[in-house]
């Protein structure tokens, strides 16, 4: 799998705090890469850089090859990047195709006049939604109808109709029944096998067994461990996030 996006010595500090403290990381096309740790430890910090809402005070982004800075997450927006947060900031009242063009609906002019072009934005959701399998049956239905599953599928689609290529997904599966979060999991695979690469912040081990291709630990603002989820286990995983982990204990008795 090629890279999209390399992350090179990412430092953030605010004021006399450090957030970040080198951080390198590859993130993949095609892949699911989970990041783990407890609060505090960096990653929501991380994702906020990646995403554009923070910049970094020390290291480099490179995206296909070509270092990137982004001042605002419209920045990173441009450059192919959609963070999905746990809040999905949707419009209860707006339909799901209203939601997925939201401040990019498609217009003609008629005697130079701009009207919606209602059902080709609705054929554009429904085949993302047929795409995703999302069983939402009509795009025309209002989100606030959706259950938690449903609402993470529109979010989706409005990142996929924005061509994302790296999704940022923070806690996708957070205060939801297990048949949603079964549908969710599905969702975040299915982003992977269309060619996306896709970024999962979670506090659910479980779910990050179930569907990451590899996990990256933070603790204290510092990636602490990087592995591949066939070569590890929630045993060892959790003793990195608790700081357990034999080799970290060597490294702070050092």
């Amino acid at each position: 799998m090629s890279a999209f996006l390399l992350a090179r010595g990412i430092g953030k500090r605010f004021g006399a705090v450090t957030a970040l403290d080198g951080v390198d990381l590859e993130i993949r096309r095609g892949e699911v890469l989970a990041l783990l740790g407890d609060n505090g430890a960096g990653k929501s910090t991380f994702v906020k850089v990646l995403s554009g809402a923070h910049r970094q005070t020390s290291g480099e982004l490179v995206i296909e090859g070509a270092p990137v800075g982004f001042s605002s997450p419209q920045d990173a927006a441009e450059a192919g990047i959609a963070t999905i947060y746990q809040e999905l900031a949707l419009s209860e009242n707006l339909s799901v195709a209203e939601n997925v063009f939201l401040g990019r609906e498609e217009t003609r002019r008629i005697l130079g006049v701009p009207f919606l072009r209602r059902a080709a934005m609705r054929r554009r959701v429904k085949a993302l939604l047929d795409e995703l399998d999302s069983h939402i049956p009509d795009p025309a239905l209002p989100v606030g109808r959706m259950s938690g599953g449903q609402r993470q599928a529109v979010a989706i689609c409005r990142a996929l109709n924005l061509d994302a290529k790296l999704v940022i997904m923070d806690e996708p599966t957070a205060a939801l029944a297990v048949a949603e979060t079964r549908k969710v999991l599905t969702l975040v695979r299915r982003l992977a096998e269309r060619g996306c690469a896709v970024v999962l912040v979670s506090h659910n081990i479980s779910d990050v067994f179930e569907v990451a291709d590899r996990v990256a630990v933070f603790r204290r603002g510092r990636k602490i461990a990087e592995r591949r989820r066939a070569e590890t286990n929630p045993e060892e995983i959790v003793a990195f996030i608790t700081g357990a982990h034999p080799s970290l204990r060597a490294a702070e008795t050092a």
